[in-house]
Formats: structure tokens, C-alpha cells, sequence
């Protein structure tokens, strides 16, 4: 959206942003949050970012949509779900003109932290 490429923080980079695109980003953000509360967050490929015990999930405003990015491990275990939204490899678009899939974004985090931890969370 904006064309900054120095991005010190993630509030820094959604205050770029348009108000309304600004709100799905924090809830988007707030997802995140709560899912996995002891995540770092940080700014990496001018991306927000959240790590813990590396990359967990990237977002990213566009002109028409949220780019949420849960690595391709992240996109292959939701694929069905995934199936009704635009995505690559490791990335799934979001439109602006739909309410955020806040559900599926929870299990998608959680399926990560999985991951990077290497064991189930109970």
C-alpha cells in the first residue's frame, strides 16, 4: 500500500495505512495474539511479523487485499478450507471486501506454533 520500505514496527506499518484496512490489520493482529501471546513481533521482509522460535505468520496490506503468509506447510494443511480465496506456495489472499476468516486464521496460527515448537499444544 505504502511505499515505505523501513518499517521500524508493526504499528508503524499499519499507521500507513487506510483507517479501514487499519482495523482488519489489528484484528487480524489480535488473532494472532491471542492465539499465541508469548510470539515476538518484528517487522521482516517490510512485512508484520510474528516469531517464536522462528517465523510463525507474515501479513501485508495490498491494494484489494490482506496477504497473510503461514509458510507453504501452513497454506497445504488448510487447502480445503483455503480453496475459496486466491493463494500461492505460501501465501493466501484475504479481499477487503470480505469479513476476515478469523476462525480458520486461529487454527492456521496454531497448526505453526505447532510446528516451530515440534509438539501438540494442549
Amino acid at each position: 500500500m505504502e511505499s515505505k520500505t523501513n518499517y521500524n514496527s508493526i504499528d508503524e506499518y499499519i499507521a500507513t495505512v487506510p483507517k479501514e484496512i487499519q482495523e482488519k490489520l489489528e484484528e487480524l493482529r489480535a488473532v494472532i495474539k491471542e492465539v499465541v501471546p508469548e510470539a515476538q513481533e518484528k517487522i521482516s521482509y517490510q512485512m508484520p511479523t510474528f516469531t517464536l522460535k522462528g517465523n510463525l505468520v507474515h501479513f501485508a496490506a495490498f491494494k484489494n487485499h490482506i496477504g497473510f503468509y503461514p509458510t507453504p506447510s501452513g497454506i497445504t494443511a488448510f487447502d480445503d478450507e483455503l480453496a475459496i480465496y486466491k493463494r500461492a506456495k505460501g501465501s493466501v489472499q484475504f479481499p477487503f471486501n470480505q469479513p476476515l476468516p478469523l476462525e480458520l486464521i486461529r487454527k492456521i496460527v496454531k497448526f505453526r506454533v505447532e510446528e516451530n515448537l515440534g509438539k501438540s499444544l494442549k
